[in-house]
């Protein structure tokens, strides 16, 4: 298998609430809630660069699709990683999180490894870490 992820999907509880989350709150690009005329098909796609989506889909939806129960989820299953391009940028990212309503759960630090992060949960639970690191290629 060639790997190639395109889009990532996330479980929500509310739709709706993820979508302010998301596009209002963090100002990620989207056309808004579709599929809604379909049977467990209401979605939201947002663009997050070149060829990668991030999705947001209803728990019950996704386990039905998938033929999965609903158990409940440990945050600490995985994190999104949106790397930045300064410490400045991590903070700007970081209070903006806050003011679209995440919980800081790791305020902005220096790191161990001499980088610069912070990390928040989402509405759902869903931890995203925002970081800079120096030894990677400025982030477009």
């Amino acid at each position: 298998m060639k790997p190639r992820v395109s889009v990532i999907t996330i479980g929500v509880d509310n739709l709706k609430e993820s979508l302010h989350f998301y596009r209002d709150g963090l100002g990620f690009p989207t056309n808004g809630i579709v599929g809604e005329e379909f049977d467990h098909g209401a979605v939201a796609f947002f663009d997050l660069q070149l060829g990668l989506k991030l999705a947001i889909w209803n728990r019950k939806d996704i386990a039905h699709e998938t033929k999965v129960d609903v158990h409940s989820p440990s945050p600490t299953e995985f994190t999104l990683g949106h790397n930045v391009n300064s410490k400045a940028e991590v903070d700007m990212v970081m209070d903006k999180a806050k003011n679209a309503g995440a919980l800081i759960t790791d305020p902005a630090h220096d790191t161990f490894w001499g980088g610069y992060s912070g990390h928040f949960q989402d509405p759902d639970g869903h931890l995203w870490e925002i970081v800079w690191n120096p030894e990677w290629d400025e982030v477009e």
